[in-house]
């Protein structure tokens, strides 16, 4: 709340205007987030008072004024202590996200849960996020080389968002980004300029190229992962890493990062591809235990403590890895929600969490993927 007055001279002159200064500004310190207040009845300085003032039966009364704001504010700050975001919460976005449930019955359930459209309005925001305030790396940075990659696949042209370390004296490990269930969002292009950031040739793969690229809205990508063939898709995803491996300043180690139903991909591509040398899921799902002894890559796997969609798997899958002596870490962070690294969602990213698990994924690539 901020409160103007016409004249600092007059408060002098007249103490009662002096008081209800006071009194506003007692307010502002209070009520921090209100609106903004022009106390109208000081009298002007040229004129005292005379003719300057609008008709009595227009003016605020002060002690209106205050009673307004006070209980304005009061249910503001009242309405901001309820809208913390609990696990219920969290579990419907998880649900709208990954299921089939349209933005139509996701909001009307959000709205019942939070209890009212006016408390939707604060949360949403909080669960969305914001690309553009989370971004990292800029999309310019001198340091690096931006272009579009393309290369063929067997269901057609496969493109994705290739970035470079610039002026590097040696040749470099790679790594294939794998996007959430949006597609090849800022968010997920940023993450890609981070690892290149660390010196490594990064591709961000869209995995909706066959639709004409990721649209810019999350509910249609959301539509066209749901309709990829799942063995056509993990052939696009082969031929990202063989793109990687054909560049001339690539040195042949390539690794494959994904994040939700990119880290999903990352576990088939680690079965699939004998010449992966690393791999790191993020809260990804795991693939049939069964096929875990055709896994060649060194593997480190992140998860959420509250994720326990995901989670329910890792029991059967570890447990695969350990009886076939596949190189492997694992990491449940307890406390953390599915997507605890995406910063552009801060209802569910963890900061302390996701910088722990970020270093530990760069020393990961730096150990194994350096010349």
């Amino acid at each position: 709340m901020r409160v103007y007055c016409n004249s600092l001279i007059n408060l002098f002159f007249y103490p009662k205007v002096l008081f209800q200064s006071i009194i506003s500004l007692i307010l502002c310190h209070q009520l921090q987030d209100g609106p903004v207040v022009q106390l109208v009845r000081i009298h002007a300085c040229h004129a005292w008072g005379r003719g300057f003032e609008s008709r009595p039966d227009r003016q605020l009364k002060f002690k209106s004024l205050i009673f307004r704001d006070f209980f304005l504010l009061r249910f503001e700050k009242k309405t901001k202590l309820n809208m913390k975001i609990n696990q219920e919460i969290i579990q419907l976005f998880d649900e709208y996200t990954h299921k089939p449930l349209s933005r139509e019955v996701f909001l009307n359930r959000l709205t019942k849960l939070v209890g009212g459209v006016a408390a939707l309005n604060t949360i949403l925001p909080a669960l969305e996020g914001s690309y553009s305030a989370s971004a990292i790396v800029a999309e310019d940075d001198a340091d690096l080389h931006f272009s579009t990659a393309e290369f063929p696949s067997s269901n057609g042209v496969i493109k994705g968002y290739l970035v470079q370390p610039k002026n590097a004296k040696q040749p470099l490990g790679a790594v294939l980004v794998i996007h959430e269930n949006r597609g090849l969002t800022p968010h997920i292009k940023d993450v890609t300029r981070r690892i290149a950031k660390e010196g490594f040739i990064a591709l961000g793969i869209d995995g909706l190229s066959q639709f004409g690229g990721t649209p810019t809205n999350e509910d249609e990508g959301r539509t066209l992962i749901g309709k990829l063939d799942a063995k056509q898709n993990l052939e696009n995803m082969m031929s990202g890493l063989s793109y990687l491996r054909t560049l001339k300043n690539s040195n042949q180690k390539t690794a494959c990062i994904g994040f939700c139903w990119g880290g999903g991909i990352v576990n088939d591509l680690a079965a699939k591809d004998p010449q992966l040398t690393l791999g790191v899921p993020y809260y990804g799902r795991q693939i049939d235990p069964a096929l875990v002894p055709n896994i060649k890559a060194k593997l480190m796997l992140h998860y959420a403590g509250l994720d326990e969609r995901i989670n329910a798997g890792i029991p059967a899958y570890e447990g695969a890895l350990k009886n076939n002596q596949i190189d492997y870490q694992l990491f449940v962070y307890e406390g953390a929600q599915h997507a605890f690294n995406n910063d552009s969602s801060p209802a569910r990213y963890q900061e302390a969490t996701a910088k722990l698990a970020w270093e530990r994924t760069m020393n990961f690539f730096k150990k194994y993927l350096k010349s």
